[in-house]
């Protein structure tokens, strides 16, 4: 439970002190709130009209009435615990529900094959043996190779800075992974989880990925998305939440500087809008932004090699939006072999489509197409062109149905690329600069950009400013206090 501030006044803490969070996405979000829960008096400024960062919803007007869009199909798994930590404190974790045990359709383009990965409540590894076994879209051999190169994987110490350099891709080879392997399989969960193919990736940080998610426990794959519209959690829910702590959320308000005063605290210069322009005092400044960004914000000397954060690259997710006449899809989710389509969700009951009058026996699919390079900046026609024949092949049921409505959001840096050796540009959250802390889920979380890493992030940058300050830390989830 939050402590109010009378409490944190009796339990000792410093009183007065204040914090600006620049940036309202997950990682702001999250460090307004543990800022505010251990006592200082918090202000979070946003340039857009909503918080939640890339994690949003919007409303479109289509031929069967307005629908609530998330920009992006985002799940998260149950090791994710930090983003569990958000959902609760949010009040959010039944709208977010988690499988009871994982279970992902995988279906084969080529023969219309259905296969399923899913766990049995039996101890690591043996929970997806019986998965494996029957897997039909590899061959006996493949699968046992799949087996042993996932005992190499559990051997691996996704913190050995050796592992940064090297590539997903090569790793499998050498331990014998056909390319089938690689697409059934390794890149299956990985694109959806790293935003890249193994070949464009870091061993490790795809080491982290399967080890954490599904060789630490056997339900840490167990998968987890939003039933609600996204910005009811991002932006309603958060925003409440915030208001409840008592935290100043400052939208369409963007900070334009940042510099010391003469006694040592921080300045912040913002701008909103027709208000003009204003300067915000603090004692702890959270930079939560992407990494351009902190860039061009941070202080002359605030990081060794700052110019680095320049190198961080970005990868972008592009998602297809599809409204049917009629239901086509009978699974809340699958994920495609042998075509271009990569993951289908079903968004019809979370859009609001199954309530609109012209809505009626209609279905919603979200196509959410990861480490989409190649289709980036396809205009919305070629886009259709490719991806509806490849949804009749996948789904028979689509073969007559009529399209009501197809549109396409784009986020062009959804992601920072985890390249090899992106973990040696990734900075720690304490600057040089006392005060000064960085969030982001590009930031040194030892996780891929997710929702989980933006979520630590914020909390580890409140860890460091909390111990600087010197705060108790006992407000803090525990893996980041």
């Amino acid at each position: 439970m939050r402590p109010d501030r009378h409490d944190a006044h009796e339990a000792g803490r410093p009183d007065g002190a204040a914090a600006v969070v620049i940036g309202g996405g997950l990682a702001g979000i999250t460090a307004a709130l543990a800022l505010a829960d251990a006592g200082l008096r918090v202000t979070l400024v946003e340039g857009r009209p909503r918080l939640g960062g890339l994690v949003f919803s919007f409303r479109r007007e289509s031929a069967v009435g307005e629908l609530t869009v998330d920009n992006g199909q985002h799940v998260y798994l149950r090791c994710c615990t930090a983003y569990g930590w958000f959902l609760d404190r949010v009040g959010a974790r039944d709208l977010v529900p988690l499988q009871d045990r994982m279970d992902v359709p995988v279906l084969d383009a080529d023969g219309l094959r259905l296969g399923r990965l899913r766990r049995t409540a039996l101890p690591v590894p043996l929970h997806l043996a019986r998965s494996l076994a029957t897997y039909p879209h590899l061959s006996l051999a493949e699968r046992a190779n799949v087996g042993r190169a996932a005992l190499a994987l559990k051997k691996l110490d996704p913190e050995d800075p050796r592992l940064d350099g090297v590539d997903f891709a090569s790793w499998l080879r050498r331990h014998g992974q056909s390319p089938r392997a690689v697409e059934a399989l390794w890149d299956l969960v990985g694109v959806a989880t790293l935003n890249a193919r193994a070949g464009d990736a870091s061993l490790g940080l795809a080491a982290k990925v399967f080890k954490t998610g599904l060789l630490s426990d056997n339900g840490a794959a167990d998968i987890g998305w939003a039933r609600v519209p996204l910005g009811e959690v991002h932006d309603a829910l958060a925003r409440e939440a915030l208001e409840k702590a008592g935290v100043r959320v400052e939208l369409r308000t963007r900070a334009s500087g940042l510099d010391r005063t003469e006694d040592g605290a921080w300045r912040v210069t913002v701008d909103n809008g027709p208000h003009g322009r204003e300067q915000l005092a603090a004692d702890t400044v959270v930079l939560a932004l992407p990494q351009r960004e902190t860039h061009a914000l941070l202080p002359a000397g605030s990081l060794d090699g700052q110019d680095r954060l320049l190198d961080i690259g970005t990868a972008p997710i592009l998602n297809l939006h599809v409204v049917y006449d009629r239901p086509v899809l009978r699974k809340p989710f699958f994920a495609a072999l042998g075509s271009p389509v990569q993951w289908v969700f079903d968004r019809t009951e979370a859009s609001g489509l199954a309530a609109l009058p012209g809505g009626a026996g209609s279905q919603y699919l979200a196509v959410s197409q990861s480490a989409a390079q190649d289709d980036i900046d396809r205009p919305v026609a070629e886009l259709r062109e490719r991806y509806l024949p490849e949804l009749a092949r996948l789904l028979p049921a689509a073969r007559g149905a009529g399209v009501r409505d197809f549109f396409v959001t784009r986020e062009r840096t959804a992601t920072f690329a985890p390249t090899p050796g992106v973990g040696r540009l990734r900075p720690a959250a304490r600057t040089q600069n006392p005060g000064l802390y960085l969030a982001g889920a590009w930031t040194a979380t030892g996780w891929p950009a997710t929702m989980e890493s933006a979520v630590r992030s914020g909390l580890g940058a409140v860890r460091e400013a909390l111990t600087e300050l010197g705060f108790p830390q006992g407000q803090l989830p525990q893996e980041v206090a």
